[in-house]
């Protein structure tokens, strides 16, 4: 092998190796990028509000991207200074277009026991 051949494989390997490091390093950044989103939106949300916001997700994955970016820009700066519940969030995405679907279920306590909707009207049908 010519030394010019090696010094090509040299600047091959060399140039993968670069490539595989800026990769790994992208998504060692994105990933934390998304832990410091979340620990900041948990600061303010309460209540459902990341039941609404993983369902938002679901649903309008780009509408709610931009919605928690937004968000997390604003508590950076300062401008956000209350916490969030669910409903608060969702009239956000009501106000914004986005019919956000949340997966609902209505329980009956009733002799210390907790019982679905549609179990206790059939009880009371039969």
């Amino acid at each position: 092998m010519s030394d010019r051949e090696l010094e090509s494989l040299r600047r091959k390997k060399l140039l993968e190796l670069k490539r595989h490091l800026e990769k790994k390093t992208e998504t060692e950044v994105k990933e934390e990028q998304a832990v410091n989103k979340q620990e900041i939106l948990n600061r303010f949300f309460v209540d459902r509000a990341w039941e609404v916001l993983n369902a938002a997700k679901a649903q309008y994955p780009q509408a709610a991207e931009h919605v928690e970016n937004t968000l997390v820009n604003l508590i950076k700066a300062g401008k956000l200074k209350t916490q969030i519940s669910g409903g608060d969030l969702y009239g956000l995405f009501r106000r914004l277009g986005l019919r956000v679907h949340l997966q609902t279920k209505i329980t009956v306590l009733e002799h210390g026991k907790v019982k679905s909707l549609e179990e206790k009207l059939k009880e009371e049908a039969s």
